[in-house]
């Protein structure tokens, strides 16, 4: 299986060269929907983060004074290499992660376009000329790249994660050590042959697949590491916090979610389930900004629950390799388990299973990671799936029917990542907008992230904006200069 894998390497990658970790050891990547060990890769430690960072410092001081025009000819070379390998990325991520091929082919398109945003926004690093109030005095600000960038991303999203760290430090003129998940290693590793055939100089960006605690020590504790960028737990994201206390070190957090999807009466019940049950289902729910509790008006929760629950019904379960699978297997056991977990609690306090719920049944489920997509109705307040974050494939419809109970109801929540809003009233809009504690809204829009769009929370959620103009300010320092004219 893993010569038929569409990778070339399975080592770091350090200082422009391919290598194995300091300590030789090795580490499996599993297919999770087979559970056949597909790989194994060189599994690097705290040792091969220093050397990976050093190799970045050494580099930053050439990649910075290169014109911005110059550094995104390595980004737009990569976006294009990235779009003629688009079917073996895809491949690679199906079979790695599990999400279906048509999936995984959107997501190395999507990465693709952030390259090419970003090589063109680094060049809109603007400063400004400030008036001045003395007259012999001139005032300007400057922008300077931040330093070496440390950048941990998750399994979920394994290209486009990395990608939106990586290509926005580059066009900035920063220099970067990324660590991919454990899970999903290859991806990473495929997009920096991309990188490395795209003319990347040495030393430039540096991949580490190792134990998350390992490398981050090594970022959080080493004075070249200047940011670190994290995509991932809330629950990690303040761990990360205290330790970057030490150094002061800048961090950027994209953190859980927990996203309302509020429906009001004046959109198409039918129209809205469909788009729900999609944005719901994709990549089984393992989505940060994935709807998670769905708040439908009491006047069509009823047509949108029969609905929701035919289309969930309809998609195809299965290895994301076969042709029409529409949901994958999760990315691993304690996954499955969780769902169930949450599932069991709802029901155990009086919530209906309407459809879905289990493992599903047959010979091409003897193996992997799967359990069916699932819709609850009569959820009650204390059940786990209303408070904790389910990163999970299940479904809960609620009833409302005043719209400042939804905003508050939507609202009672830790996380502040994303939320959806479903309606044909161009003042339930604004005040939907103006109302709730997210970083990320949709009104009647249930995939809005996009490259020149900000990405990013409120609250628990996490700490500044990844893509857009924001994304490349995250890795700019801003230095302000006052001079005294003489004579």
């Amino acid at each position: 299986m893993s010569a038929a894998l569409p990778v070339k390497n399975r080592q770091l990658f350090i200082n422009g060269a391919w290598c194995e970790a300091a300590s030789g050891q090795k580490h499996p990547v599993t297919n999770p929907a087979t559970e056949e060990t597909i790989a194994e890769i060189s599994w690097g430690a705290r040792a091969d983060t220093a050397k990976a960072v050093a190799a970045a410092a050494a580099a930053m001081p050439a990649w910075m004074k290169l014109t911005a025009y110059d550094r995104a000819k390595v980004l737009k070379k990569t976006a294009d290499l990235m779009r003629e390998r688009a079917d073996p990325l895809a491949r690679v991520m199906t079979i790695e992660q599990g999400k279906p091929l048509l999936e995984a082919r959107g997501e190395v398109m999507h990465s693709a376009d952030t390259f090419e945003w970003f090589a063109e926004e680094g060049k809109r690093a603007y400063g400004q000329v400030i008036p001045q109030a003395v007259a012999a005095k001139r005032h300007m600000t400057i922008k300077h790249p931040v330093g070496v960038v440390g950048a941990i991303s998750p399994w979920n999203f394994p290209i486009t994660l990395l990608t939106r760290k990586i290509a926005a430090a580059l066009a900035a003129g920063c220099t970067i050590v990324a660590k991919p998940s454990e899970l999903t290693p290859l991806c990473g590793i495929a997009l920096f042959e991309c990188l490395i055939d795209a003319g990347l100089p040495a030393g430039v960006a540096n991949l580490v697949t190792g134990p998350g605690e390992e490398v981050a020590a090594e970022y959080m504790e080493n004075p070249a590491v200047r940011k670190v960028s994290f995509t991932g737990s809330t629950r990690v994201g303040k761990i990360l916090m205290r330790q970057a206390a030490d150094q002061v070190k800048r961090l950027s957090l994209e953190l859980g979610g927990h996203a309302p999807f509020i429906v009001f009466p004046d959109a198409d019940p039918e129209v809205v389930a469909k788009a729900a049950v999609l944005g719901k289902f994709r990549n089984n729910g393992q989505v940060c900004i994935s709807p998670s509790r769905f708040f439908v008006h009491a006047d069509i929760a009823k047509r949108f629950t029969e609905v929701a629950v035919e289309e969930a019904k309809k998609l195809k379960l299965g290895n994301g390799l076969d042709e029409g699978v529409l949901v994958g297997p999760m990315i691993e056991q304690k996954r499955v388990d969780a769902t169930r977990d949450l599932i069991a609690d709802a029901t155990s306090k009086g919530a209906a299973c309407l459809t879905g719920g289990k493992r599903p049944t047959g010979s091409a489920f003897e193996h992997g990671y799967f359990i069916e997509p699932t819709v609850l109705r009569g959820v009650t307040p204390d059940a786990k799936i209303l408070t904790d974050e389910p990163f999970a494939p299940v479904m809960p419809v609620l009833d409302f029917s005043k719209l400042d109970e939804v905003i508050a109801a939507a609202n009672n929540t830790k996380y502040g990542l994303a939320a959806y809003v479903f309606t044909n009233d161009l003042s339930i809009a604004w005040r939907m907008a103006e109302g709730l504690e997210a970083g990320i809204i949709g009104l009647n829009d249930p995939v809005p992230a996009a490259p020149q769009c900000p990405f990013g929370g409120m609250k628990e959620s996490g700490l500044g904006r990844e893509l857009a103009h924001e994304g490349l300010e995250a890795y700019l320092e801003t230095k302000y200069v006052s001079m005294v004219l003489r004579g």
